[in-house]
């Protein structure tokens, strides 16, 4: 048998008094999970495990099997090897983002949604006024770049821009790990000084950042500039296991998402990375591209992890509309068309749905709360659940799962 995960990021959310009371999965009109939701078996999983941060690195890490407290490195280094850059035993990479401040505040966390193109002009601009021989920062995709400190020492703590929207900036600067902060670790920096050296950072990009034309052409059109860096989630090249390695019936499988740390997760996971044109991480996504690739990539190999980003940048964005509609078009436009191609194939197909934590439109930051699941393949045995959503997932008939056990139930013998 073969499997596919189709992963929503950021579809769950909280009760909105403007729906009726109701989810956005709920309210949205969403045919296909709710058939597959009546034709198969759902529970809810617990994705974030106990003392860690409510990311997708961590979530999506997680539904893939994995033990975070034996390979978490944050998302620099996934990022890192999502786009070619092979980290040295002493490098330190952090995910790097180009944001907007304004008035003291953290405006948006995505710079005014920058294109790739508009983020490598700025990202390149930076590397060449700040880098040296041991500061790089690298174009990665959108506003989601990289930052690479050889000598770095990942105990800091930083505040991921997405969960502080609308506050002020200068209480967010990094600080040392407690308990960290002069300790000597061999042939890097203390973590007090990999901290200053990234506030330094921080300050030196908005003064050159402030007049570069690229801003300079945004204000005047009454656009958001893209003025700061913000650095956050590091770590040092981590350790894991393949997916065949783990689970000998997947002999290859493959990833497909417009976002480094997913690709990232899937080249330590040992799959294959597939590149879908148009392929942006937000609601005007390449989504029937990136079904059709899924389905391609399913007929010559066992597994495929499919990641959809855009409902979780709506829910960072507070903008309920568009989460519905994101919702709707992945019902749509991914599930849809998996599903009707899949079920008639001899060869049987299981189809696991899930997003991999809530990002509440109302908190719009993502929370560490279980999520809902389907896991679907011909002649599964029903629950008695009709419809996929948080509230009715929690009659299913798995129960609540845990982490690693997601994995472990999708891939047993059927």
């Amino acid at each position: 048998m073969k499997h596919i995960i189709l992963l929503g990021d950021g579809m769950a959310d909280h009760a909105i008094e403007r729906l009726g009371g109701k989810t956005p999965l709920a309210y949205a009109r969403t045919p296909y999970m709710d058939l597959l939701a009546r034709e198969g078996r759902t529970g809810r999983l617990i994705t974030v495990p106990e003392g860690f941060p409510p990311g997708s690195e961590v979530a999506n890490t997680a539904i893939l099997g994995y033990d975070l407290n034996k390979v978490y490195e944050g998302r620099g280094p996934l990022e890192a090897a999502s786009i070619g850059y092979e980290m040295r035993p002493d490098d330190m990479a952090i995910r790097c983002n180009i944001i907007t401040l304004a008035d003291g505040l953290i405006k948006n966390h995505h710079g005014g949604h920058l294109t790739t193109a508009d983020g490598d002009v700025l990202v390149k601009f930076l590397d060449q006024h700040l880098g040296d021989d041991r500061i790089r920062f690298i174009t990665g995709i959108q506003y989601r770049h990289l930052l690479v400190i050889r000598g770095g020492n990942k105990h800091i703590v930083c505040s991921p821009p997405h969960d502080h929207p609308d506050e002020p900036w200068q209480p967010l600067l990094v600080q040392p790990e407690e308990g960290y902060e002069d300790r000597q670790e061999p042939g890097r920096m203390t973590a007090r000084e990999t901290a200053d050296l990234i506030n330094d950072l921080i300050i030196r990009s908005q003064q050159l950042l402030a007049d570069h034309p690229f801003n300079l052409q945004r204000k005047a059109e009454g656009k958001q500039p893209a003025n700061s860096i913000w650095p956050w989630s590091p770590g040092y090249r981590p350790s894991m296991q393949t997916i065949s390695e783990m689970f000998p019936q997947v002999k290859s499988g493959s990833v497909i998402s417009a976002v480094d740390l997913i690709k990232g997760i899937g080249h330590y996971a040992g799959l294959n990375i597939i590149e879908v044109e148009g392929a942006t991480g937000l609601s005007d996504t390449n989504y029937e591209g990136k079904a059709q690739a899924a389905i391609d990539a399913l007929r010559q190999e066992d597994f495929v992890f499919l990641h959809v980003e855009a409902s979780d940048e709506a829910g960072h964005d507070g903008d309920l509309d568009l989460k519905l509609k994101t919702i709707e078009y992945f019902d749509s436009r991914i599930v849809g068309p998996v599903y009707e191609e899949v079920k008639t194939w001899q060869e049987p197909v299981c189809i696991a749905i899930l997003p991999d934590h809530p990002t509440p439109v109302e908190i719009r930051t993502h929370v560490s709360e279980p999520v809902p699941f389907i896991i679907w393949h011909p002649g599964i045995t029903p629950d008695e659940v009709t419809q996929y959503d948080e509230v009715s997932c929690v009659q299913g008939a798995y129960g609540l799962l845990r982490l690693q056990q997601f994995m472990k139930e999708l891939m047993k013998e059927k």
